[in-house]
């Protein structure tokens, strides 16, 4: 496989798509309001992590674009857990891709205490040969989940197994972590 053409537009739809979300950012601010949307990053996962993938998964390579949905993968951090549902709203209200499926891992938190809200998308790409429709995921969290995600995944995946006390004590951080997401809420409720 020639993974420089196979990255082509997946690098084109995270840059793309990173232009379009901070736009809507930068909109409320001219219009003098608060955004929903802190930052946005993204990323195309890495040939390593794509190949890891194959062999764990028992992956046909020539399915990738079918088979991952988050090759292509843009995050959008949120300062409150509600802006978290109003940036949803906001995609949902969008015409340039279609959105195939969503996971509320906010509302219903995976046993590990990972939190976010996921979104599978159907963006098209415009390449040389035509149009190109290529899956990618946009995840939707509080910076709050964004820092406990980034934790979580630095211990859990690029140092092995944890151990039950360990796994343990992530999870109730999570807990910690989404009561604080709560409690400024509520401080922001008030003002």
């Amino acid at each position: 496989m020639d993974w420089g053409i196979f990255f082509t537009p997946y690098v084109q739809t995270v840059s793309e798509l990173k232009v379009k979300l901070r736009g809507l950012r930068d909109q409320y601010e001219k219009n003098g309001e608060d955004s929903p949307i802190e930052f946005v990053t993204g990323r195309v996962k890495s040939q390593a992590s794509i190949e890891e993938k194959i062999v764990r998964r028992h992956l046909d390579e020539n399915r990738l674009s079918l088979d991952l949905q988050d090759i292509a993968g843009v995050r959008i951090m949120t300062k409150y857990v509600e802006d978290i549902y109003t940036v949803v709203d906001l995609l949902r209200q969008r015409t340039d891709f279609q959105i195939l499926e969503e996971r509320d891992y906010v509302t219903n938190a995976k046993p590990s205490g990972y939190r976010s809200y996921h979104i599978v998308i159907e963006y098209p790409v415009q390449m040389y040969s035509g149009e190109l429709k290529v899956l990618a995921e946009i995840q939707v969290r509080t910076m709050a989940m964004n820092f406990w995600a980034t934790v979580e995944h630095d211990l859990r995946y690029k140092h092995g197994e944890l151990s039950d006390n360990l796994a343990d004590r992530l999870t109730k951080l999570s807990e910690s972590t989404f009561a604080l997401d709560q409690e400024l809420s509520e401080i922001r409720a008030v003002e």
